[in-house]
């Protein structure tokens, strides 16, 4: 039942609630609409396996054509004058852990669509630059991610179009009583680990372009702050329960291991510039 979760009580609620208490008092974010062209008559909410068989995406990494690769693009968000800035100095990993008193599916489903909610918050503060003239693929390094259809067709989509997909997906598997429920008593489906997995893996992808394309956007926003304690705090779940495969993570790992790393402790306990 993910509605009964609360935060560890050896954890301060504001950890919890960090993306929302700090943003600049001048963001407003745009509302994402929901879109759900691919099932209109609401018959893909009846069990688990219709929305879980409804959509696949995989990746398809760059091959070699025999030609020299280019020089490796320079990691912007690698320097450490943007690595240092987060929104807390606080070791994550206190805030993953499963609690003793609570149980594994609810704790997974809690934060599950926590993340989902702030990697759709923190995408649409650059959406207006991710467009299908600027992202004709849904790319993150040398890879490229396609979507499949219901039919298991494969499509190769812009990223906007991509991430649309995902976050549509993602609203209406959460939302279903079926699977994410919410009323007390109500048991949790068979397949439930292999959804979560499945939506941190799409998760992952948006996160991924962010740094990967609109990095720079970011800054120029000054939400990298934001975006590096979202990204650190996801993959520490994620790892923390196994749930995307190492070999997925691997272009973001140099990242990964710089921001999952606490910050040394100094007098400054927060790196964000105040407004």
């Amino acid at each position: 039942m993910v509605s009964r979760i609360t935060p560890p009580v050896s954890s301060p609620d504001w950890l919890f609630e960090w993306a929302v208490l700090r943003l600049p008092p001048n963001f407003c974010p745009r509302v994402r609409e929901e879109t759900r062209g691919e099932d209109r008559t609401g018959q893909g909410r009846t069990r688990e396996t219709a929305a879980e068989q409804k959509f696949e995406s995989r990746k398809s990494k760059t091959k070699p054509n025999g030609k020299k690769p280019p020089a490796e693009e320079k990691k912007h968000y690698l320097e450490p004058e943007y690595t240092k800035v987060r929104v807390v100095d606080f070791d994550l990993k206190d805030l993953v852990v499963l609690p003793r008193e609570i149980d594994l599916n609810e704790w997974l489903a809690s934060n599950t669509t926590t993340f989902f909610n702030l990697i759709n918050l923190q995408y649409s503060t650059i959406s207006e630059f991710c467009t299908g003239d600027a992202c004709q693929a849904m790319a993150a390094y040398n890879t490229i991610y396609y979507w499949y259809d219901e039919k298991g067709k494969k499509c190769k989509c812009t990223a906007p179009q991509y991430v649309d997909f995902v976050m549509s997906l993602v609203q209406k598997l959460v939302t279903d009583e079926e699977i994410f429920p919410t009323k007390y008593g109500k048991e949790f489906p068979n397949s439930f680990e292999s959804l979560v997995k499945k939506i941190c893996r799409y998760l992952f992808h948006v996160l991924a372009h962010i740094y990967w394309v609109h990095f720079k956007e970011t800054v120029a926003l000054d939400l990298h702050g934001h975006l590096n304690t979202l990204y650190a705090h996801f993959i520490v779940f994620v790892r923390e329960f196994n749930l995307v495969d190492p070999k997925e993570m691997c272009i973001m790992d140099d990242l990964s291991e710089v921001l999952c790393t606490p910050l040394p402790s100094s007098p400054q306990q927060n790196h964000l510039t105040e407004r």
